[in-house]
């Protein structure tokens, strides 16, 4: 009798392991696209490698695209990920405005769209995962006028005009500078791309014009605060290192010049904890999982949009160590080797 009962019992188990395997093995890849805006900037082979990091760890696949800087780019490479059957997609847009065609691409299709480091205006977005940019503008003029007594000539290289993070770190700055009647900021000028070449022809026509005679450039990026450094250098080398310069990003670029004295200041995005946390973030959305992140609302133009904000953090050459490398943002050997 026993025997029999055993015999009726191992096929059921059998059966229900058997089913159990077949549905793992068959159960259905997190597929995550992953649009940034473009490559150009050192900082963002660091999204991409740290946001793929812990989709992988999540067992979620990317598929990633970078649009170079172009509107028209950046939609092909979305109707490209659409046709690929992704189950959500984050945006970094070329242009927010703009980009509101992507996210309608999107919803034709029902996946969920999530904006990174930039808003995405007037779009329905499921969630918005930034730095506080303005904050970074904040701590660049702070430091501006601790450097220079708040008096003296200013100039601020914005970056591409339609940009929230470039709005959002311009008006920082100017909060902080409109409460010093001392400082002039002689020329604030937007810069396609971001490009460090037409941010170092903007100093460079500021520095003839005035005759040298430039207190202070705060720049949105790394890239343009080294076109900066490079307009001084070209225009008086005895003016390096007298003029204060700050950028945001930390780019290997602007950490040494922080050590050889060319630039004084320079905001850390941590771009690990933004990339990993729009990953997890893209992952629960996916899965339609509830996300345990403490969002703020704004208002996108079209709806209140969710946000997840992570951290800046301000660096001077006296604290590369204990922000940049202690964050494992640039290993030592890097910052300070020849």
């Amino acid at each position: 009798m026993k025997l029999i009962k055993i015999l009726q019992v191992m096929p059921m188990a059998c059966l229900v392991t058997l089913l159990t395997l077949s549905s793992v093995s068959h159960a259905k890849t997190v597929k995550i696209g992953f649009l940034l805006s473009t490559l150009q900037e050192e900082r963002y082979q660091k999204d991409k490698k740290y946001f793929e990091d812990e989709a992988k760890k999540l067992g979620a696949e990317v598929l990633f695209f970078s649009a170079d800087n172009s509107e028209r780019v950046q939609v092909k490479k979305m109707e490209n990920l659409l046709t690929k059957n992704v189950d959500v997609v984050v945006v970094q847009p070329v242009n927010s405005d703009a980009a509101s065609t992507l996210v309608d691409l999107a919803k034709e299709n029902n996946v969920p769209v999530i904006a990174y480091d930039r808003i995405i205006n007037n779009a329905d977005l499921a969630y918005y995962v930034t730095q506080d940019s303005k904050e970074v503008g904040r701590l660049q003029a702070m430091a501006a006028v601790k450097a220079t007594g708040g008096k003296g000539k200013f100039v601020i290289l914005s970056g591409q005009s339609g940009h929230s993070v470039a709005k959002a770190i311009t008006e920082g700055v100017k909060e902080i500078l409109s409460q010093y009647p001392g400082i002039e900021v002689v020329i604030e000028k937007n810069h396609d791309g971001w490009s460090p070449a037409l941010a170092m022809s903007t100093v460079e026509n500021a520095l003839t014009k005035y005759n040298g005679k430039i207190d202070a450039v705060l720049a949105n990026n790394s890239g343009m605060a080294n076109g900066a450094v490079q307009a001084v250098g070209d225009f008086d080398k005895k003016l390096v290192g007298k003029i204060f310069i700050a950028g945001a990003d930390a780019d290997l670029a602007a950490m040494k010049n922080l050590v050889k004295g060319y630039q004084q200041f320079e905001v850390l995005k941590d771009i690990k904890l933004l990339a990993e946390t729009s990953a997890q973030l893209a992952f629960d959305v996916a899965t339609k999982k509830t996300p345990s992140f403490k969002t703020v609302n704004i208002n996108n133009g079209k709806k209140d949009v969710p946000v997840v904000n992570t951290p800046v953090f301000p660096v001077t050459k006296d604290t590369i160590d204990s922000v940049v490398v202690a964050r494992g943002f640039h290993t030592k050997q890097a910052v300070y080797g020849k």
